[in-house]
């Protein structure tokens, strides 16, 4: 478990395990190149993927819940597909994502409720919006840029903001190094107050391809006073079972979600 100071700083040495990745420095490309590549390594536009995710969250004074889930993603189509296995009173609820509309399946109730890529995912620290391909080159704006060290990583940190009204978050800060991987991110209200803290220490890489190997999101602002200190509340996102083989069709769908668990 990686362990956050108050606010969303990284404590005093902690570094980064290197990446053993045949690339080539970026610091020669601009700013908004690096994060145009920042994007296309963490989306997979050529290929379906999937994996099993494992959610730990810390909730203080209140103990630990895990959540496990199956995230298909179609990224060209936009799509996604989330199915809860863990804990059983959630199992068999899911997510349908198509384009800009975001569905909650309720196996109890058998319905459909649209929900928006906004909201927490299972009351946890991640947000729905949080499974999706990264569009940030897209979505958000370089308000500046200059180098950072992140432990004993180079790093370039940009800071951003949102060019429209529906992003989670109206601005970040992001540290990318220089393989071209988003190893940390703050996530800020349009006011300027931090709102999350995330980090990246290692990801997988199967051919060109790479995907976190662990997440930790730490909430700036939800959290608990225990003995005499304030705690954050933070959630643990462990990808496992990677895959780049093709999804069925029919898994991108309403039918899948009403049919996987029975």
């Amino acid at each position: 478990m990686i362990f956050f100071q108050r606010g969303g700083g990284l404590p005093r040495g902690f570094f980064f395990p290197a990446l053993m990745l045949l690339v080539c420095p970026l610091w020669g490309i601009s700013d908004l190149e690096l994060l145009r590549q920042a994007d296309s390594l963490a989306s997979y536009m050529d290929t379906d993927f999937s994996a099993e995710y494992t959610i730990i969250q810390e909730k203080p004074g209140q103990g630990r819940t895990k959540t496990v889930a199956g995230v298909f993603r179609r990224d060209a189509r936009e799509t996604y597909v989330i199915v809860i296995m863990e804990p059983v009173i959630s199992k068999g609820q899911g997510y349908l994502k198509q384009g800009k509309t975001l569905w909650f399946y309720d196996p109890e109730s058998r319905r459909f409720n649209s929900t928006s890529s906004q909201e927490r995912f299972q009351n946890t620290n991640a947000r729905n919006s949080d499974f999706t391909r990264s569009t940030l080159a897209h979505d958000y704006r370089i308000v500046s840029g200059g180098d950072a060290m992140l432990g004993r990583l180079k790093c370039r940190l940009l800071s951003l903001e949102a060019v429209t009204n529906g992003m989670t978050y109206p601005k970040m800060k992001i540290w990318i190094s220089e393989d071209g991987l988003v190893r940390k991110t703050e996530d800020y209200s349009l006011s300027g107050q931090l709102l999350r803290t995330s980090a990246v220490a290692d990801y997988y890489r199967i051919g060109n391809r790479y995907i976190p190997k662990q997440i930790l999101l730490v909430d700036a602002l939800r959290g608990a006073v225990i003995n005499g200190a304030f705690i954050n509340e933070r959630t643990q996102i462990s990808i496992n079972k990677p895959s780049f083989r093709k999804v069925a069709d029919s898994v991108f769908s309403k039918t899948f979600l009403e049919t996987v668990t029975h």
